[in-house]
């Protein structure tokens, strides 16, 4: 097995899985001991799959630890920890399924997948329990990922970029959390306009801090949540990127 075509996510979890079986007292990595790892990941890719599920991280670790607790343990002075049977084929499982995704790296959520996919070890037993399957992972994962693939050692720091770094106007305007533009009508339909070409559709606004740019842009928000715009910009999304947190997560 090459590690080094594993990304770093996915290396992290597997050193992981290897601690929490020594933790345990168990002689060898089991599949749950990799659920967990990959559960623990707080800024990882598989809670985010989880919870977009509708279902709770916490209590599905919970629920890891409790058959973990129920495995054999083994006690020695020298204990050797390697990988068991089962962890192997779900590393092989996992390699296929990047394979299948077309990625040039075996990510997390490719071990989910495979942990979903591999009928006859304990972790895929609980993921049926909780109603998570490989179809279900899947739908979730075209929200996160999009169409975006893994051609990097480090790609969950591309995922959802926008919701890590931006703020979506349009949102907030559903929200009413935005307050009225007046007086600013002329620039709005002005903004719509340009927006609307078919080339040529990238509109500029420049002026002094203070002279009212963010107001345009968040009159835009509060007509495309209104209805109030062309076919071409209905249920559209105006999101203000941060650039200061754009750069220091760079």
């Amino acid at each position: 097995m090459r590690l080094d075509k594993f990304t770093q996510k996915a290396q992290e979890a597997i050193f992981e899985a290897q601690e929490q079986a020594r933790g345990y007292n168990h002689g060898q990595i089991e599949p749950e001991h990799l659920l967990l790892a990959l559960l623990q990941q707080a800024d990882g890719v598989v809670p985010q799959i989880v919870q977009s599920l509708g279902l709770s991280p916490q209590l599905l670790l919970e629920q890891v630890q409790a058959d973990l607790q129920r495995k054999p343990k083994v006690y020695g002075t020298a204990m050797q920890v390697g990988v068991g049977p089962d962890v192997q084929q779900v590393l092989d499982q996992a390699q296929r399924e990047a394979e299948t995704m077309h990625d040039e790296y075996v990510s997390t959520e490719h071990l989910f997948i495979a942990l979903a996919n591999k009928a006859g070890n304990g972790a895929y037993r609980l993921l049926q329990r909780m109603g998570i399957s490989k179809d279900r992972i899947l739908q979730a994962l075209a929200g996160i990922r999009g169409s975006q693939r893994v051609t990097t050692p480090t790609p969950e720091a591309t995922y959802q970029a926008l919701e890590k770094y931006g703020r979506d106007l349009t949102q907030l305007a559903r929200r009413g959390k935005l307050d009225p533009v007046i007086g600013r009508d002329e620039e709005i339909r002005r903004v719509i306009q340009i927006l609307s070409r078919r080339t040529k559709n990238n509109p500029v606004l420049i002026g002094e801090p203070g002279v009212g740019k963010t107001a345009i842009a968040e009159g835009l928000a509060q007509r495309i949540v209104r209805g109030d715009v062309p076919e071409g910009l209905k249920d559209k999304r105006v999101v203000q990127l941060d650039l200061g947190a754009l750069v220091a997560g760079a």
